[in-house]
Order: structure tokens, then sequence, then C-alpha cells
């Protein structure tokens, strides 16, 4: 099940009651056993509250939770199956949008080094020497003495927080540095990060290690820079899925029957996924083996193939085989709901 999450109302706790009843009510409508009813009733009720705007997944069988992921935002609807396979399409889709990556707010003591990714946030705190930062006004040898010395120390803490931005890049496999804090120091940090790290870092002029100051608008602006970079990354599988099928043995096919032959000879790099609406397929006990009609699997040995709904047969098929699954919006019209960049013609 994929449902709403969020956390940022007075009445979040009552809301989430109530989508957890909503929730009990339609896998009892659909004749869920009572030990997987408990267990997702138990995750809902347990589990970690995010903070703001979020979505959840919850896979679960007999009895147990399976998988249980916060998504970076809510479903467009609240989404409750049980049938024999997962649907795995909303985590595809939001998955996508938390890329890996790390936010520094710096100042020319130190700085708070975040790392986001898979699970919950991993904040460093790099504290240099605070005596002296700041330049004094004023003429004569000593001011200058102080001045430079103050250059120096500054500069000298930065070093230590490039180090630690550096490992942090390393240690979570970041895609993308945010950079904020104040002007100069930032500035001056981004020139001391390695080149390969100076090369995915992108400065933002907000973000303040101050006592009391508010995060909102630099999350605000992490969160354009990440749905653009997610926006960016559909443009580029969209427009290599055009000049493929554009080509005489292009890596791209598209439609059911295409696209379950090549999962089925583990052939698909990138399954595209658009609007396959109540479409089914069938399916073998094995996860890749899927075909539009029954005797394609028989042909393979599969003696009873089960019919299954194609949005949750076919993206179960990718990942089994260790294909990437893209959701893609207005940005490509794939027939039958399905398309895919293949590994080889």
């Amino acid at each position: 099940m994929h449902f709403d999450a969020s956390y940022d109302t007075e009445d979040a706790a009552k809301q989430l009651a109530l989508r957890s009843k909503e929730i009990e009510a339609a896998l009892s409508d659909q004749r869920a056993d009572r030990e997987t009813v408990t267990a997702v009733l138990r995750a809902i009720r347990d589990g970690e509250r995010p903070v703001g705007k979020a979505g959840r997944s919850i896979i679960a069988a007999h009895g147990s939770v399976l998988l249980d992921r916060h998504l970076a935002a809510p479903p467009p609807s609240q989404v409750v199956r049980y049938s024999a396979l997962p649907y795995l399409l909303p985590l595809a889709t939001h998955v996508e949008e938390t890329p890996r990556y790390v936010v520094v707010v710096t100042d020319r003591v130190g700085a708070e080094v975040t790392e986001h990714g898979p699970g919950a946030p991993r904040t460093e705190t790099v504290e240099g020497t605070d005596h002296p930062v700041h330049k004094v006004r004023g003429g004569g040898s000593a001011h200058h003495d102080i001045q430079n010395r103050a250059e120096e120390t500054a500069r000298q803490n930065l070093e230590e927080v490039a180090r630690h931005v550096a490992k942090a890049v390393e240690r979570s496999r970041a895609e993308f540095v945010v950079l904020a804090g104040e002007v100069q120091a930032r500035s001056e940090l981004h020139g001391l990060l390695p080149e390969a790290v100076r090369r995915i870092t992108t400065e933002v002029d907000t973000g303040s290690r101050a006592p009391g100051s508010s995060r909102d608008e630099l999350d605000r602006r992490v969160h354009e820079l990440v749905t653009g970079r997610h926006l960016a990354d559909l443009d580029d599988v969209a427009e290599t899925f055009r000049a493929e099928s554009g080509r005489e043995s292009g890596l791209a096919v598209s439609g059911l029957e295409a696209v379950t032959t090549a999962l089925a000879e583990a052939n698909v790099a990138t399954l595209l996924v658009g609007s396959p609406g109540d479409t089914a397929v069938f399916a073998g006990p094995e996860p890749a083996q899927v075909a539009v009609g029954k005797a394609g699997l028989q042909a393979l040995g599969v003696a009873e193939p089960e019919q299954r709904r194609a949005d949750e047969a076919i993206p179960f098929a990718a990942v089994a085989t260790g294909a990437e699954v893209v959701v893609l919006d207005e940005r490509l019209d794939l027939w039958e709901g399905f398309g895919a960049l293949l590994r080889h013609t």
C-alpha cells in the first residue's frame, strides 16, 4: 500500500489514524489475512514520523512487513492492494526524486554537513578555531597582523570543512552537493573542494549556522534542485528512447509483447512505464516469467500461468532481472503503457 504519511499539521496524528482505518477496511474488503493486516497496522502506528510532506510505502505478506519506506512526496491517491505480486510503481516514482546528495551550511568557523539518501539524514558538525576569524577595522601593522591571522585561521577552518565534505561525498556516493551559508565562506570553501566534488557542487544564496535561524528557505531551494534534477533525468530517458526508436536496430521497444519478451530474456536495462491502466498479462512462479498470452509461458515449461495486473507483474519482473524502472508522464506516449531500453539488440 502507498499512502499520504505527511506530518505537517496540528491534527496529523488524527489524520494518520483515519488513514489507518481506511487501509484496514480496504484490506479486509480484499480478504487479506488478519496476520498481514495486523502487521501493516502495527507498522503504521509504530513507524518513524516524517517531517512535513511525505508518502509511505508498505509491502507485507504472511504476517510480516517486507518493506516500509518513506517517500519524498505523497502519492497522488491512496493505493491499497492485496494481490499475489507487490505494486512497486509508487516506489519507483518517488524514490527517484530522492537521490543521494550532501547539504553543507558553512561559515568561517565550521559547517554542518548533512548526507541525504536512503534512510535518515546523517549530520556531522565540523567546528574549527573561532578566534581570530573576523577582520578588524583600523590601520597599522598590528591590525594587518590580526587581519592576516584571521584570514589564515578561517582558511584552515574551511580546509578542514572541505576534507569532511569530500569524505561525506565519498561515503554517501552523493550525486551532487548543495553549498549554503555565509557568502564569503561558501565561496572560499567551493574553491577548496577537490575538483571531482567541485564539479557536482551548487551554491545557493541562503542558509545560516546562527542559533535559531530558519531552514525553510534552504529546504525549499534544495527541494527545487532535487526536483529539477529528477525532471532533467526524465527528459534524458525520454530523449534516449526516442533516439533509439528512430534507429533501424535501436535499443528501444514498446508494447506488451516486445517488453515481456525482452524481460523473459533478461534484456531490459530500463523499463519505462506510462499509463497501462488495468491491462493484464500472464505470469509464472518465477518473477521474470511474464508474457502476453499463456502459450508463451507454457512453451517455457510453466504448466499453469496466472493472470496478473501488468502494472504489478512487469515492474516486478524488471526489478528481479536488475533493470531500472522509470515512471514517465506526458513526455512519451508509450504503446500499451510500457516501453524498454534494451541491454543489447
